[in-house]
């Protein structure tokens, strides 16, 4: 055994303990109980170990050794590719599907978590070089924490408030509130919505939220997980039973259709509430340099 054999040790476990803390099924239902779990614990080791070798590399003047952590970046994206294509296939399968938004984001996810771990790993060896190994668990301790808070960003409830609504017919015009969702011709249809349907607005609490939440990416994150939460009064082949979302165009509020089989509202509310603010979906124009100037856009 050598002097860095604890450290690296070390890293490796806290480094897969944390990839292990990261990893969770919820109700997605993503990644799979098993199997899943398995691939991205193992890649999550892999990354520990890569992170921990990298600082008795550095140390030894090997300073060859730290071009694997290039090679791993590169496996990492593939991680991201692998995780892309894996949900979109499945994707299409769905009663209500995710969207390749949502897709996208939990594939950035995915690849990002592999970085934490590979960090933890390398600042875990690292600390206890330099110090002892009880300064190493304070500094791991502290990664588990960060990862841990970086992996839960931003929920919809932390955005826009989400009150219950009526939904109506005007003619053949499906309502909830006054904003327009689609027409319905069958009679029959129209009972089925009337008595599973339920209708909810989101109000953007600032201007920047307006469109974030009409980005069609994160509406039809927000329809995919009250769907697989709450269930979905709908088969293929029945496009008037399809949940859907829509803008008012005048003040920027949604309009929420959907048809769950647990028609609880605060459930529903809470569901709502909890769907993640999309990376990608988010924007920011009240930070834009020409509407602060007060020139048109």
């Amino acid at each position: 055994m050598t002097e860095y054999t604890f450290p690296i040790v070390f890293g490796v476990v806290f480094g897969t303990i944390s990839r292990i803390i990261m990893l969770r099924t919820d109700y997605r239902q993503y990644p799979t109980y098993l199997h899943g779990k398995i691939i991205h614990l193992s890649l999550g080791f892999i990354a520990a170990s890569l992170g921990a070798l990298a600082v008795p590399a550095i140390m030894e003047k090997e300073f060859t050794a730290v071009t694997l952590l290039t090679v791993a970046a590169t496996q990492f994206r593939d991680v991201r590719n692998m995780e892309r294509n894996t949900l979109t296939e499945v994707d299409s399968y769905e009663l209500v599907s995710r969207g390749k938004t949502y897709i996208e984001g939990i594939a950035v996810s995915f690849e990002s978590r592999n970085y934490l771990v590979m960090f933890t790993g390398f600042l875990g060896t690292l600390s206890f070089i330099i110090w002892n190994v009880f300064a190493a668990i304070i500094v791991a301790v502290i990664c588990l924490i960060v990862g841990s808070k970086l992996m839960s960003g931003s929920k919809i409830e932390d955005i826009v408030d989400i009150e219950q609504s009526k939904i109506s017919f005007d003619g053949a015009g499906l309502y909830v509130d006054n904003i327009y969702i689609m027409n319905i011709g069958l009679e029959e249809r129209k009972e089925e919505i009337l008595k599973y349907g339920m209708g909810f607005i989101l109000t953007p609490k600032n201007i920047n939220i307006v469109t974030t939440i009409g980005n069609l990416g994160q509406r039809q994150a927000i329809l995919h997980d009250v769907s697989v939460s709450l269930g979905v009064f709908r088969d293929s082949g029945t496009p008037a039973l399809t949940p859907l979302i829509k803008r008012d165009l005048d003040d920027g509020r949604l309009g929420v259709f959907i048809l769950p089989q647990i028609r609880d509202v605060a459930k529903a509310k809470s569901v709502i509430g909890s769907v993640p603010v999309l990376e990608s979906a988010v924007r920011m124009p009240s930070e834009s340099k020409s509407l602060n100037k007060g020139d048109k856009v």
